[in-house]
Formats: C-alpha cells, structure tokens, sequence
C-alpha cells in the first residue's frame, strides 16, 4: 500500500489545461463578423437615411459586440453568475441614465412652459 502514488499525482493539473475549442468556431464567428461589417458599411453606401440607418448601425454593432464577448473573451463558457457580475451592473447604469434623461426633459419642458425659457 505504501508503494502506490497519490490519486492527485495521476489527475492532470487543472491550472495548466484550457479549454480546447475547435479552430472552425473561431473561423465562422470570424466570417460573421465580417459580414455583419460588411452590412453595416452598406447601410452607408446605400445612403439609408434618419433612425433606419441609425436603428441598424446600432443593430449590427451590438451583435458583433455580443460576439466577441461570447465567442473570443469566452463568456459562452463561463458561470451564469459571473455572466450576471459582469452584465447587470452596466445595464442597470443603462437604465438609470434613462430615467435621467426622461427627468432632464421634463424639467426642461417645465421651464420652458412656466418660466417662459428653457435655457
């Protein structure tokens, strides 16, 4: 019994393997990405004008944001927690600078109407 080497001495060092993803999930988020530029550049060669344009800049650059967060900064693979810890917190900003914006116009507005300006 003496003679047979420690259950932790077989296991692989956890610290030293990764996560092995196949190189065709890199190279098809890679051609995504491309083609999302790519239909983003055309909403300017199209000339498409006023909050459509705006509406779909805003569109495609989020999706490929999401992308390179999820795929090449490897939250797909991470905890629901840690996904939480590392997305709410911004989004909650997100909203409260929402609510900001709806009271500085209200404000605004009620200058303009009973003060006679707004400035």
């Amino acid at each position: 019994m003496q003679d047979d080497p420690p259950v932790a001495a077989h296991a692989p060092d956890a610290a030293h393997q990764g996560q092995q993803h196949p190189i065709s999930l890199y190279l098809k988020v890679w051609g995504l990405l491309f083609l999302l530029s790519a239909m983003s550049y055309l909403v300017d060669y199209m000339h498409v004008q006023g909050i459509v344009r705006w509406t779909l800049i805003i569109l495609f650059m989020l999706l490929k944001a999401g992308l390179i967060v999820s795929i090449f900064m490897h939250m797909a693979w991470e905890r629901l927690s840690l996904i939480y810890a590392i997305l709410v917190p911004p989004l909650v900003l997100l909203v409260l600078v929402r609510i900001m914006t709806i009271e500085a116009n209200y404000a605004f507005w009620t200058r303009a109407i009973f003060m006679g300006g707004g400035g």
